[in-house]
């Protein structure tokens, strides 16, 4: 019998637990990553939504900064949504936090505007079957740029960007955590398994 996917979610803050349960949904075992060590147990890795601030603050506390790079650059797969987009990126428009660069974007925090302006649209997904999803936009970022090789998955209605991917690497602008809708944590599933078999 193959052994289990491990999907690791970076927890050190924001809406990690929110993730751990949508992956257990799934039937994939979850490991909340907070040391270098816990990325060994891992076959992919979830960056949650929060604060990209603090995130990346703790992140630098944790001594997790170069591992996470090592990590992505393995061609392990990670998922970044909302602040973890932000830190996949490779150009914060503000100039700060420093982000891991490991995507060619450009995006802007809170890109469309303060909690009041947060907003949910439906999204047709590239890749994911079953017709629009619900999405959860809460102080999202915007992708004002995407460089070469990198896919968008995802637009709204006004074409803004809503969700990129990069060979292993998948970014979404939004909360797919926060609804019960698992088909976009599947498709990561989907990916790691890809890179597993």
């Amino acid at each position: 019998m193959a052994p289990q996917t491990a999907i690791g979610v970076l927890s050190l803050q924001g809406d990690f637990a929110e993730h751990v349960t949508a992956l257990c949904r799934t039937g994939v075992s979850p490991i909340e990553v907070r040391r270098a060590d816990h990325l060994e147990q891992t076959d992919g890795l979830i960056i949650p939504g929060g604060e990209s601030t603090a995130m990346a603050g703790l992140m630098d506390s944790y001594d997790l900064r170069k591992p996470l790079i090592d990590y992505a650059q393995m061609g392990k797969p990670v998922w970044g949504t909302c602040a973890g987009l932000i830190l996949l990126a490779d150009k914060i428009i503000e100039g700060r936090p420093m982000p891991l660069g490991l995507m060619e974007l450009a995006v802007t925090r809170n890109g469309y505007g303060r909690q009041v302006d947060s907003f949910e649209t439906d999204l047709i997904f590239e890749g994911v079957l079953g017709g629009p999803f619900h999405a959860i936009f809460i102080r999202a970022p915007r992708v004002h740029q995407v460089g070469k090789g990198v896919e968008v998955l995802s637009r709204t209605q006004d074409q803004s960007i809503a969700a990129v991917r990069k060979g292993s690497l998948l970014g979404t602008a939004f909360h797919p955590e926060l609804t019960n809708d698992l088909r976009i944590h599947q498709y990561f599933v989907s990916m790691v398994e890809a890179v597993t078999k």
